[in-house]
């Protein structure tokens, strides 16, 4: 893969990627219907050409663009930080009720940690990108996780993962147990939580137009700071 058919080839997922921030970003001004907003901040990133060929390298794939299009679904990503659980279940309950969204793949890491104490709800979804005469759905991965959740991830990421230290072993059982003291402190929290977890009778629906309403203000703002970032 050259870099020009890379960055080509990456387009329609920085797209993809920017149609989802925008749905969430939507979500988190109307779900909770401005008594408080669940998301603490959202992360965006597409993968650099080297990730994509090294992953593909481990797949037994050429390093080719059709080849990145067929058998990777995280090409696109998300992170979603909130602030509690609950606050995550709604939102992916939200995001199941989109109508032109297609969940590919889901997996409960809330429910069922990983055996290292890995905490966090990830989705699959093809998010449609239009052109002038079609459209084409892109996988977006998204992964939701409490504050909790993102610290312990990026310390075990940043502690065991890149500097492959000595006493691994020993890490990995300390990790785990901070996996739990993290979990028992978020439990505590909970309880202050006002807004719980939503029922699909009374969780507030959006009309559409005000979706649609919403999404094109929030591009209107984007372009005014790129505007401004741009004369600065």
């Amino acid at each position: 893969m050259t870099n020009e058919q890379y960055y080509d080839f990456i387009q329609p997922y920085h797209n993809a990627n920017e149609i989802m921030r925008m749905k969430l970003e939507v979500l988190n001004h109307n779900l909770y219907l401005k008594s408080s907003q669940p998301i603490h901040h959202i992360q965006v990133r597409v993968k650099e050409k080297r990730s994509i060929e090294e992953k593909l390298a481990r797949m037994n794939y050429s390093d080719s663009v059709q080849n990145a299009k067929d058998h990777l679904l995280d090409v696109a990503g998300i992170r979603v930080i909130c602030y509690f659980v609950d606050d995550i279940h709604n939102l992916v309950n939200a995001l199941k009720r989109h109508g032109e969204l297609i969940v590919i793949r889901e997996k409960d890491y809330i429910s069922n940690p990983k055996p290292n104490g890995y905490r966090s709800y990830h989705m699959i979804v093809g998010v449609p990108v239009y052109y002038l005469d079609t459209m084409e759905y892109f996988p977006v991965e998204i992964q939701f996780r409490t504050m909790a959740m993102d610290f312990w991830a990026s310390m075990e990421h940043r502690i065991c993962y890149k500097k492959q230290p000595e006493h691994r072993e020993e890490l990995a059982a300390a990790f785990q147990q901070y996996a739990q003291v993290l979990e028992n402190i978020e439990e505590q929290f909970e309880t202050y939580n006002e807004t719980g977890r939503l029922g699909d009778v009374h969780e507030p629906e959006i009309p559409w137009w005000r979706m649609l309403a919403e999404e094109e203000e929030w591009r209107e703002t984007e372009k005014n700071s790129q505007r401004i970032q741009d004369v600065k």
